[in-house]
């Protein structure tokens, strides 16, 4: 059943394609009724799997000379990020029902993005998984190059240049893997059981877990995140933070983690109090948490604030997956789909809310545009997604959060600590740009007042307040009853601690 979300995702980018031009409303009817298909699919096969491990969807021979795979397959991991492609994707379409240039085109770019990712979380073949993650990379190009505003085609290059560079490094671990492993086949769990020696593994695994953290945010390698998310439009930076970054995550976890898990072992002697690649990891991740955050408290530009915070939040990903313990490892998958769902929705709210009917994201302006009273709607929904980002109970990053704080606690305390700095700074740039941005009660001088974009802002609109609601109850439902995913992400934790990538 989950393999029609691909399926249905790429007919979707095909019909965009061959759509007459001039036909904008057709466009997102079109683009609406697919990213739905897919998202109840979803919906379906997440409620479905529940309680269930491991299930094979596809698996079909494609070049059986080198063992290639058409091999689909779901666990409770798989379940729960396609779940969250299926809220972005709908959420991305109705925040983008203003678009009105070259139309089809920007649906056909956004569903096929859509397809790869969700390719990716179901493929259990390497190859069949590079394939998506490539395939994933090239709309997010053409979304942010021709769509984008603020340095568009630098940003729309650096992306790229960073996600190929990235993608590189995959493919020659994966390629190493595969010709040491003498088991002449692609599959995850073929690998996985080849018994690949320690030594290889030394340096296959931080090969691969650096190719995939550089799309995860990894701080130092996090730079193309906060240009790609200011640069691009409104729906491609909710993919940008809300899955696609989530590809870099899930490869780290999948891939890295689970093909050389010995590859994290101690090396016998330790540089400064660091004694594997596992300390290493999660020293960046930490560093990514309090870096993020306090770059982010020092923005003028609204929706670089959220970028930076992208950085800091995805740290607590990879902080988790360091933990190597059940509790740090669930809290990192929750929060893979708490950050997809919160950073789209605030993504959401500066671009297509504000940016786009104000016309300008920086602080200084938007104090003086009162905008509170001008636009009381996209005000109280920031203050709701702030909260939700500050990790505030109720919400489902304060579930993800806590876990991965006493995941860490349990593997090092140090690290706990540290990433606790991050939290705090976090409050407080949340509460910056909400001050700034809608509380203020700045006058305008004769030389700021009247500007373009200061006039009517126009009322927020009927697609607007859909996905708002569909994002913040997704976090809500969680935040209130966790265990509706993490009774599906439990299971296929311990599984993975148990034996790897099976």
């Amino acid at each position: 059943m989950l393999a029609w979300t691909i399926y249905l995702s790429f007919a979707g980018a095909l019909v965009e394609a061959l759509l007459p031009k001039g036909r904008a409303g057709l466009a997102r009817a079109v683009a609406l009724v697919f990213a739905l298909a897919g998202f109840l699919i979803a919906v379906a096969g997440f409620a479905a799997g529940a309680g269930q491990g491991r299930i094979t969807i596809t698996d079909v021979a494609w070049v059986p000379s080198m063992g290639i795979h058409y091999l689909l397959a779901a666990d409770g991991i798989s379940r729960v990020v396609v779940l969250l492609t299926g809220l972005a994707a709908v959420a991305g379409v109705l925040f983008s029902w203003n678009v009105d240039h070259r139309t089809n085109e920007f649906f056909a770019f956004f569903l096929a993005l859509i397809g790869g990712v969700y390719g990716v979380f179901l493929s259990f073949d390497l190859f069949l998984l590079f394939v998506f993650y490539e395939i994933a990379i090239v709309p997010k190009y053409f979304l942010i190059a021709i769509w984008g505003s603020t340095r568009r085609e630098y940003a729309a290059m650096k992306l790229a240049l960073y996600s190929f560079v990235g993608s590189a490094m995959v493919l020659i671990a994966l390629l190493a893997a595969y010709a040491a492993s003498g088991s002449h086949s692609t599959s995850l769990l073929d690998l996985a059981n080849a018994g690949l020696s320690i030594h290889s593994q030394m340096w296959l695994f931080p090969l691969t877990f650096i190719g995939f953290g550089i799309l995860a945010g990894m701080w130092p390698f996090h730079t193309w995140a906060p240009t790609g998310h200011v640069a691009a439009p409104t729906a491609a930076s909710m993919l940008l933070a809300g899955v696609v970054m989530k590809l870099g995550a899930y490869g780290c976890l999948r891939v890295a983690m689970g093909l050389f898990p010995h590859g994290m072992d101690p090396w016998g002697f330790t540089l400064l109090g660091i004694g594997s690649w596992r300390d290493v990891f999660a020293i960046l991740a930490v560093i990514g948490i309090v870096y993020g955050a306090l770059v982010a408290l020092v923005q003028t530009d609204f929706k670089f604030v959220i970028g930076y915070s992208s950085v800091s939040h995805m740290g607590f990903v990879l902080l988790g997956l360091m933990t190597l313990n059940q509790i740090g490892l669930t809290g990192a998958v929750l929060q893979m789909y708490s950050h997809g769902v919160i950073a789209g929705l605030l993504f959401a709210i500066v671009g297509r809310m504000v940016y786009d009917r104000t016309h300008t994201r920086q602080f200084g302006e938007l104090e003086q545009m009162h905008l509170l009273r001008r636009l009381p709607f996209p005000a109280w929904a920031f203050v709701i997604a702030g909260m939700a980002s500050m990790g505030l109970p109720g919400f489902s990053g304060f579930v993800a959060e806590l876990q991965v704080l006493i995941g860490s606690w349990h593997a090092t305390p140090w690290w706990t600590a540290a990433a606790g700095i991050g939290i705090v700074v976090g409050v407080a740039y949340t509460w910056r740009a909400l001050q700034k941005a809608f509380f203020t009660d700045v006058r305008p001088t004769a030389e700021d007042h009247p500007k373009e974009g200061w006039g009517d802002l126009g009322a927020i609109t009927w697609p607007e307040v859909t996905a708002f609601s569909l994002l913040i109850a997704a976090s809500l439902i969680v935040g209130v009853y966790p265990r509706i995913l993490l009774d599906t992400i439990e299971p296929a934790v311990k599984a993975f601690l148990a034996g790897g990538a099976q």
